[in-house]
């Protein structure tokens, strides 16, 4: 099983409304590295539901619900899209702020590749998060 992250801006699409959905298609993502991951994800892949620009801070946990599909908000078929449904909230979010002072993270995607909107999560990473976020 691999481990990713994903971003949306929560006044846009946030972890309540995601959760309150059930489920969602993650589509519109328009980079070519974020395309690679999107392709690479594979059912019950576990994925770190980030708020990016307000709050900055990993609050949930998702699944992916199905793999990567021809993505239905453009005619152009090398893009493409994920289901992802909600599995937990993290009892404590992890800021930008608090991954950024922790040492073992520096190399994490999420510091080096700020902007990137999906993106992978090693082992070690996913582990110290899910810690640092109050998850056994």
């Amino acid at each position: 099983m691999s481990r990713w992250l994903i971003k949306s801006e929560p006044d846009v699409f946030g972890w309540d409304q995601f959760v309150k959905d059930k489920h969602t298609r993650w589509d519109g993502v328009r980079n070519y590295a974020a395309r690679i991951h999107l392709r690479a994800m594979k059912k019950g892949d576990q994925v770190f539901f980030y708020h990016s620009n307000k709050g900055m801070e990993i609050v949930g946990i998702a699944t992916v619900d199905k793999e990567a599909y021809p993505d239905p908000t453009t005619s152009d078929t090398a893009w493409v899209a994920v289901d992802v449904k909600p599995f937990k909230k993290l009892p404590h979010p992890v800021t930008l702020e608090q991954i950024k002072k922790e040492k073992k993270l520096a190399g994490m995607a999420l510091v080096r590749l700020g902007r990137l909107s999906v993106q992978p999560v090693t082992e070690e990473e996913w582990a110290l998060v899910l810690k640092m976020g109050g998850v056994d």
